[in-house]
């Protein structure tokens, strides 16, 4: 909940900010969509999980359709790695390093 609300808290960019401001600006709103994402992972696998899990057998029979849930949640979660998003964002707070600007975090 907490990387949620500091990624809402992300200031928007001045309209007449420099190319410096904008490259910084840029980091830190790639960071902050990086952790929101990190944690929706855990979140939407977590919450197909226990829905699977409190519905029992039938739950996750193909029948009613509700395994999708999880499967989707899941594909999506190995399709854009969150080691990845985890790796970039700590060498960005820790070193500084801003993530990269090409799509994978």
């Amino acid at each position: 909940a907490a990387i949620a609300a500091q990624a809402s808290d992300t200031p928007a960019p001045a309209p007449a900010a420099g190319a410096a401001d904008a490259e910084a600006l840029a980091a830190e709103a790639s960071a902050a969509v990086a952790a929101a994402r990190a944690q929706a992972d855990i979140s939407a696998v977590s919450v197909a999980s226990d829905f699977l899990a409190l519905g029992g057998a039938r739950a996750a029979s193909t029948r009613g359709g509700l395994d999708r849930f999880w499967r989707d949640a899941r594909t999506h979660t190995l399709h854009d790695p969150r080691r990845w998003k985890l790796q970039h964002l700590g060498n960005y707070e820790l070193n500084g390093v801003a993530p990269p600007r090409s799509g994978i975090v």
